[in-house]
């Protein structure tokens, strides 16, 4: 018996090879891509300008299957975090951050992390697998469901980044075609610049992300110097930060932003000297970019300590100076595990990174 096809799997281009297949046109895999995900069909009964027969055919070849929301918490700032189940072993986070005119959503691309990056929780929590990308598009589809975005209120939803669980350039199987459905306009219709992949540095998967789907771009660098970055971002050993740099550099060739946004996570006594602000100057003469300063997150045993307010005020200062833009993240939905760098969700390493695995509990 052949397994019916999740909808949320597939882009346009997917559908309309899956309409062809049952010998339907391409105007109906566009009308079938809107009632998924602009109007939030959870089935196909729910499709009253599709044809009976149509219909009857689709619940035999198709299915709408997003990931089982298991955990649901608001922190007091409405910063909001789900428990999404994608099977019987593994749960993935999906944020979402509501602000004065936008709301941004933080989606995961993998169960945990192979990267390992010092600071980071998902990263020291191992790895298990990549997501589908409908247990990627299914975070949007979830969170616009539950914002009321389907039930005719407005677009909670402004902007998605990649910037949960995983690394995005891992998986881009997956990613790409979920990011082509977020920017499609029978998708979610947003503008190319809304919509955020953020990667530690995989340049082959830059290179190709720029050729496929070039949407904004983030590069978590976090260090001024290879020495240090090798430490806090291992991937730095494959593709030290001249390679960095010159992806960045062929990534802007088409990228809808004129600029690469440097996240870099702000530790006390590691990287936050104004000798290493200065450093940062010399890397932006490079590349146009723009910095976005992030307090470091604690969770347990990191090892690590947030820089304090005045010390990240000053190495802001040393790049504004140097006439660099840069912005200081406001920490959001730390009280529920849900800030830059805290996400874990549920995996079952296959790293044996850890001996346990850390299950975060969403506290409503």
């Amino acid at each position: 018996m052949t397994m019916a096809t999740n909808l949320l799997d597939l882009d346009s281009e997917g559908m309309e090879k899956l309409f062809a297949s049952l010998g339907e046109k391409p105007f109906r895999a566009r009308q079938v891509l809107k009632w998924v995900h602009r109007r939030g069909a959870a089935d196909v009964n729910a499709m009253t300008d599709i044809a009976k027969d149509l219909r009857e055919k689709l619940k035999g070849a198709a299915a709408i299957e997003p990931p089982v929301v298991v955990g649901d918490g608001t922190a007091p700032d409405g910063t909001r975090k789900w428990l999404l189940k994608v099977d019987g072993a593994n749960a993935v986070e999906a944020v979402f951050i509501p602000e004065d005119g936008r709301g941004t959503l933080c989606v995961s691309s993998q169960a945990g992390c192979t990267l390992d990056c010092e600071f980071c929780a998902t990263g020291k929590q191992g790895f298990n697998r990549n997501l589908s990308a409908a247990e990627i598009i299914g975070q949007l589809w979830l969170a616009n469901k539950a914002l009321g975005f389907h039930s005719g209120g407005p677009r909670a939803v402004s902007n998605v980044v990649f910037m949960g669980m995983g690394e995005p350039m891992l998986n881009l199987e997956a990613v790409i075609p979920a990011a082509r459905l977020m920017i499609d306009d029978n998708g979610y219709g947003l503008s190319r610049r809304r919509v955020t992949v953020s990667t530690s540095g995989v340049v082959p998967g830059m290179d190709r992300l720029a050729a496929e789907c070039p949407v904004a771009l983030a590069v978590s660098l976090h260090a001024p110097d290879d020495a240090l970055r090798d430490r806090l971002v291992p991937i730095n050993r494959k593709y030290p930060i001249r390679e960095l740099i010159n992806a960045c550099n062929r990534y802007l060739e088409r990228a809808p932003r004129d600029f690469i946004t440097f996240e870099y996570v702000m530790l006390d006594g590691v990287n936050d000297s104004d000798a290493q602000a200065k450093a940062l100057v010399g890397i932006a003469a490079q590349v146009r970019c723009k910095f976005n300063l992030i307090p470091f997150n604690p969770f347990r045993d990191s090892g690590f300590q947030r820089s304090g307010a005045e010390r990240i005020r000053r190495f802001a200062q040393v790049l504004q100076r140097a006439g660099l833009t840069v912005t200081t993240r406001k920490t959001r939905g730390d009280g529920i595990d849900a800030a830059c760098g805290q996400l874990a969700g549920e995996v079952a390493d296959r790293t044996r990174r850890t001996k346990t695995v850390p299950i975060t509990e969403l506290r409503a």
